[in-house]
């Protein structure tokens, strides 16, 4: 990854690990990271890495409409820029949302999205916003690490 997601870890699966984008132009946009080092294509995924994709998708999915009530969610494998097998999770909204004072607009709404790059949020909000996809997480499945207990 070339930017340090580190800080951002939302969940981790046994072969993907969620993260919060740092750009939150879109509120809740999240990147999902295949573990494996020699991933490149989604379509070169294993069986067990399509099936916790789906449950991990799922769960995210669960824990934005708790969080932030988005209307739709747009699901992008790209692989344009970083080579590696990676999706993004944009939260789409028909309404503008509060959220610690900031007023997220979704301009392009009923269009496909588009990252502007030109929004810088504060480390404060960025830990905000993970802190409540990750403990809606761990309230869907009982964990620290949004998996389901098996």
């Amino acid at each position: 990854m070339s930017t340090d997601y580190s800080t951002l870890l939302i969940a981790e699966y046994d072969h993907w690990a969620i993260y919060l984008h740092p750009n939150q132009g879109y509120l809740g946009r999240c990147v999902i990271w295949c573990k494996r080092s020699d991933a490149l294509s989604l379509t070169d995924a294993t069986i067990e890495e399509q099936q916790e994709l789906f449950t991990a998708l799922r769960n995210l999915e669960k824990a934005l409409h708790n969080c932030f009530q988005p209307n739709l969610l747009n699901f992008a494998f790209l692989g344009n820029e970083t080579k590696h097998l990676h999706g993004h999770v944009i939260p789409r909204y028909k309404s503008p949302r509060k959220f610690m004072g900031i007023i997220f607009t979704d301009d392009l709404w009923g269009k496909n999205y588009r990252t502007n790059h030109g929004y810088v949020f504060s480390k404060e909000v960025l830990n905000k916003v993970r802190d409540l996809l990750k403990n809606s997480l761990r309230r869907q499945h009982g964990t620290s690490s949004g998996k389901k207990r098996t």
